[in-house]
């Protein structure tokens, strides 16, 4: 059975990941109201990886024998004055994941969970790369996103990603 403490961190990870997928989802309707689909495409898939690290999550509490509860996802309430804002904020939202991550994986050393730190060892690394690809993004944007061309290719390239659901997440 996992830690109270431990149980309670993850399954408000749950509803966090989730929130996130949402975010990600006005972030991508930001961008198609801008027309730009290639950045509203990029963002719909953030927005599957996020509900995805939401069902590990809630599985892994799941197969320890607990109860997920939910709670109500706040409505996104940024404004964004230009195409640049999005990836800013996005970064510092991956950011503040990392940072939660890290708070669960501290408590689960601190009690020698050494279970839930092996289920969280794939989510640090996720959250690694999550960050760089927001940091190469916001940088792309702010070399190339004040020419048209240059903004036309970066869109375009964006449209190009292809989702593909983990199989090499935490297993349980």
């Amino acid at each position: 059975m996992l830690n109270e403490k431990i149980a309670k961190l993850i399954n408000e990870q749950i509803n966090k990941e989730l929130y996130s997928a949402y975010l990600y989802l006005d972030f991508a309707n930001y961008y198609a109201d801008a027309g730009l689909d290639g950045f509203a495409h990029w963002y719909e898939i953030q927005a599957r990886e996020e509900s995805d690290h939401a069902l590990m999550m809630r599985r892994y509490l799941i197969d320890n024998g607990l109860r997920v509860t939910f709670d109500a996802i706040a409505k996104p309430d940024k404004k964004f004055a230009d195409n640049i804002a999005p990836l800013k904020a996005g970064l510092e939202h991956e950011q503040y994941v990392t940072s939660l991550i890290n708070t669960i994986y501290g408590e689960a050393f601190a009690i020698k969970d050494f279970k839930t730190m092996q289920f969280l060892d794939w989510f640090i690394k996720e959250q690694g790369e999550e960050e760089k690809n927001a940091e190469d993004l916001l940088k792309k944007m702010e070399v190339f996103g004040t020419d048209s061309k240059g903004l036309y290719a970066l869109n375009q390239e964006l449209a190009a990603r292809v989702y593909t659901p983990s199989q090499t997440g935490p297993q349980t």
